[in-house]
């Protein structure tokens, strides 16, 4: 078995829905060799990067960046898994008010930083929330899932 591990915070109902629908995406029922790992940031560490094949990262705009709790999710992990997760497949959803610009800019250098590899471009959920928000997460999902799945990633 492979393992996707989603690393999201959720602090709000909505923002919840949007963690669960890249979980059911991830867990299609035509993707057959990858448990799906779903975490808080505050629950989640270097640990739990090493153990898996691929991430996919979920975050709110906060201030123009991404959540403290993904925030301090990286501070404890950057150095545990800089050496030992280069070239580690990975994708990330935010949810933003505004335009998400600042956030993805903070995801995208530590991720550099890490020398993981980005399989799918940034999905950002900008403006008042919509449904379709939840579809485009649960395609993530499944996306990065069935490529693990498929030996793609």
């Amino acid at each position: 078995m492979k393992r996707l591990l989603i690393v999201a915070h959720a602090p709000s109902p909505n923002t919840l829905r949007l963690r669960e629908a890249v979980a059911s995406g991830a867990r299609h029922s035509d993707i057959e060799t990858v448990e799906v790992i779903v975490k808080a940031p505050l629950d989640a560490g270097p640990e739990d990067i090493l153990d898996c094949d691929a991430i996919i990262l979920g975050t709110t705009e906060n201030l123009g960046y991404m959540s403290g709790a993904l925030k301090d999710f990286f501070d404890r992990s950057y150095y545990p898994c800089l050496e030992k997760t280069q070239g580690l497949p990975f994708a990330f959803y935010i949810r933003a008010g505004h335009d998400g610009t600042g956030t993805r800019r903070a995801i995208e250098s530590i991720t550099t930083g890490l020398r993981w590899r980005r399989v799918n471009n940034p999905l950002i959920c900008r403006g008042d929330y919509k449904d379709e928000f939840e579809l485009q997460c649960r395609e993530l999902g499944m996306y990065v899932a069935a490529s693990l799945d498929a030996g793609l990633i």
